[in-house]
């Protein structure tokens, strides 16, 4: 590509990728968004203006290099554009397609004040998608086998996270995880037409041939002692996700016709996968007139898989308004363009039903004075009840952490909430009240983004280096 304009941000407007017609996306789990080829991942880059202060890059929680891999996208340079993503994010082409860029990068891009932010996300899967194919693979030539050996407990965001580090430095890692694929919620709660499960199998791939191990379908207390893994490694890492799920404690929420979110989403990935995980069947809701309750990103999960399962209504009951809807915008596009109907300002007070769940009794609610989280708090409106019919009412109120007795057995002290408790007195950042032992994630913070997990199990690696008396390798240097 030429050298473009210094006006190229006026002269080429903002250009996602295509999208699949709505009629067709609803009937399979296809991925929505489709890919640059070379020249349009070229000139969106260009629009870039590389302002003096990358706002874009300072928003990013793992702080990409987003200016300069854009600028040698578009001059042709994609390898290089590859190993400098991997430089600051371990999964760029996960985060490329989940991560909430109109709160994160693209929310902070200059252009992003009537002009069209640069469409850093569909870029940065671009990256490693094209490179990928082409034939590029992670360099590390220049790394030093230090002989440590790391286990991590966990193969999701921040697991992974830690691994790619890890192996970076010359340190053995060994990943164990109890389901039968790398993920966690990547593979088994995102559904396929979010984050096609193939893009995690080939990271998978990409970080066997970097020297990490894998030992899947193998359970930390049943199938393998944390002792054991005390004695046998330098050091280990806890990055094992939110599991519980969190209850509105409403009457009739045991009814029959009232499902959880995850179980639901775990259920349904099995059945596009065609797997079959105990526990975790797969629901009919085809005809249903399906009611979820919830407003981040998981409650679109839940509502846009509904609609693909044939529910003859979907309806999302949130108790804010919509610009308080903690999910990302793009997401609650998406549903409503498939046809789900939002009912804001709603707070549920009531499943109803004799034997089996028949509706949500609603209150409409305003906001009041903000939370100790400077979130104004949703209030009840006075004689303002409704009931809205449901045949299937799912939970998606949340997840919260929920550490094995296993792990308490082993010193490790939690938060009130579950969060294990890291970086106290003279500890390191991410090491937990048990010294040789440190976690990141969700598992610490309480349930976030993909991203954050991703950069926390990075910044958790580098101090398990620390602590085993490993220094950092270097970084490659692009012009």
């Amino acid at each position: 590509m030429k050298t473009p304009s210094p006006l190229h941000f006026l002269e080429s407007p903002r250009r996602d990728p295509e999208v699949l017609p709505i009629p067709i996306r609803v009937r399979n789990w296809d991925e929505i968004y489709g890919d640059y080829d070379q020249s349009g991942a070229a000139d969106q880059s260009a629009r870039c203006i590389n302002c003096g202060n990358p706002y874009c890059e300072w928003e990013c929680p793992v702080h990409n290099f987003i200016p300069d891999w854009l600028r040698l996208i578009r001059q042709g340079r994609l390898f290089e554009a590859a190993e400098l993503s991997h430089q600051t994010n371990s999964l760029p082409e996960v985060c490329g397609r989940i991560c909430p860029q109109d709160r994160l990068c693209e929310g902070a891009c200059t252009l992003n004040d009537g002009l069209g932010a640069v469409t850093i996300g569909s870029i940065e899967k671009y990256i490693t998608d094209e490179a990928v194919r082409q034939g590029w693979r992670p360099d590390l030539s220049h790394v030093r086998p230090t002989g440590k050996k790391v286990a991590i407990i966990g193969a999701g965001p921040a697991g992974l996270g830690a691994a790619d580090i890890l192996v970076r430095n010359g340190v053995e890692a060994h990943v164990f995880d109890k389901y039968p694929r790398i993920g966690g919620l990547l593979t088994y709660g995102i559904p396929p037409f979010k984050l096609d499960k193939q893009v995690v199998e080939t990271r998978r791939e990409l970080m066997q041939g970097m020297g990490v191990n894998f030992h899947l379908g193998v359970e930390i207390g049943r199938d393998r002692q944390l002792a054991d893994l005390e004695r046998e490694f330098d050091a280990v890492f806890l990055g094992m996700g939110t599991y519980r799920y969190v209850e509105g404690g409403l009457p009739g929420e045991d009814s029959p016709g009232v499902i959880k979110a995850l179980p639901y989403l775990i259920g349904n990935v099995n059945r596009v996968l065609g797997e079959n995980m105990g526990g975790f069947e797969p629901v009919d809701l085809e005809g249903k007139h399906v009611v979820v309750l919830g407003g981040g990103d998981t409650a679109m999960d839940c509502v846009r898989t509904a609609i693909r399962l044939g529910a003859a209504s979907v309806k999302c009951a949130y108790r804010r308004d919509e610009e308080n809807m903690p999910g990302s915008r793009r997401e609650v596009k998406n549903a409503r363009e498939e046809g789900v109907e939002f009912l804001f300002n709603r707070q549920p007070v009531e499943i109803v039903g004799t034997e089996a769940a028949e509706g949500v009794r609603l209150v409409e609610t305003r906001l009041g004075e903000a939370d100790e989280r400077g979130r104004r708090r949703p209030e009840p409106v006075p004689g303002s009840e409704e009931l809205v019919a449901a045949d299937v009412v799912v939970i998606a109120f949340g997840f919260r952490p929920d550490p094995p007795d296993w792990l308490l057995a082993a010193g490790i002290q939690t938060h009130d909430d579950g969060r294990l408790r890291v970086g106290e007195a003279e500890q390191l950042p991410y090491q937990t009240t048990n010294p040789r032992i440190f976690a990141g994630g969700d598992m610490v913070r309480g349930a976030d983004l993909v991203v954050t997990a991703v950069f926390e199990g990075r910044e958790a690696a580098k101090d398990i280096l620390k602590s085993i008396g490993v220094g950092e390798q270097g970084r490659l240097q692009v012009a």
